[in-house]
């Protein structure tokens, strides 16, 4: 079903005024939607900082948004691996020395579809550990930074929370019986998305807090994420996918995350992103989001759990 709070057209980058004075940081932004937010941000002005893996990358993409939109924009780059917990520590004290304030942290890096079973330096699951518990540890230790700049959070989810076991498998996180690529991902971006209404819930008990926490997902994007994570048949199948009108420009999948970090007055319990056909293109706005993504018990368990696996506790 359509959302029209933003007319036909739904949300789009005209809506921001100028950013001057604001700082964005946002993960994952070398490629795809990150690298399409990121130029978004800085075209009306903003500081954005990109917490990327590759340092080469970053000069490269960094490189290229100077050149299209003028030498003077306020793009850099401190290097993270949302897989390595004390690569996200690190990344952490760097931005806290260079950065003065968060307008919003939007967390939009992920891998995908990973075919066989991975793990993550700190030995998770590596959709998992990458997608939330990297993400969870970021978000915590950077809290009382945004919170001063009554900034935002915004995660980037995915409609695979959808699918799969529509819950999270506490008594095999690391899926070493059952592991599937595209259920495990199904799990790790509900764990993902799980966490901000969780975080919301908490931030409302606490009632001394002025961060803003919200959901999205780009829809069904032409973008880097599956070509450089799945196997080769669900590789072919995605490229042939992109041929269709069932996929839209990795720009327009980064309209969603940009809303978020921007739009005023946002209302923090909607689920943000294409309103069209399985909510995989068409004008951007609130999907809706499902129960079993908001079931109470399941998030406050994912939480602890996630405290307990990453050994990072959040200041609420």
């Amino acid at each position: 079903m359509a959302d029209t709070q933003f007319g036909k057209n739904g949300w789009t980058p005209d809506r921001i005024g100028s950013l001057k004075g604001k700082t964005y940081l946002i993960t994952g932004a070398t490629s795809g939607t990150g690298f399409e937010a990121s130029k978004i941000l800085a075209s009306k002005g903003a500081k954005v900082v990109m917490l990327n893996r590759s340092p080469k990358k970053s000069v490269d993409v960094i490189a290229r948004i100077k050149q299209e939109l003028g030498s003077n924009v306020d793009v850099s780059f401190i290097r993270m691996d949302l897989g390595d917990q004390s690569s996200v520590k690190a990344a952490v004290a760097e931005v806290l020395e260079k950065v003065e304030r968060i307008d919003a942290l939007m967390c939009n890096g992920a891998i995908a579809q990973v075919p066989t079973q991975q793990f993550t330096v700190d030995g998770h699951e590596s959709m998992l550990g990458v997608n939330h518990y990297g993400h969870f540890t970021l978000q915590a230790l950077l809290f009382p930074l945004i919170d001063k700049s009554k900034g935002r959070i915004v995660t980037v989810g995915s409609m695979g929370y959808d699918m799969g076991i529509k819950t999270i498998q506490f008594d095999d996180m690391n899926w070493n019986h059952n592991y599937h690529q595209n259920n495990t991902y199904s799990q790790s971006k509900l764990a993902q998305i799980m966490t901000v209404y969780e975080l919301q819930n908490r931030l409302k008990k606490a009632g001394n807090h002025h961060v803003k926490v919200y959901a999205c997902h780009p829809g069904s994007s032409s973008t880097s994420l599956i070509k450089t994570s799945g196997n080769l048949v669900t590789r072919i199948m995605f490229g042939l996918m992109k041929l269709s009108p069932m996929v839209q420009s990795a720009e327009k999948g980064a309209y969603p995350e940009v809303m978020c970090a921007t739009e005023p007055n946002l209302d923090e319990r909607g689920f943000y992103g294409p309103t069209g056909i399985a909510n995989w293109v068409g004008p951007v706005g609130d999907c809706g989001i499902k129960p079993h993504a908001l079931d109470k018990q399941v998030a406050k368990r994912l939480w602890e759990a996630s405290e307990k696996a990453t050994g990072v506790n959040w200041a609420l």
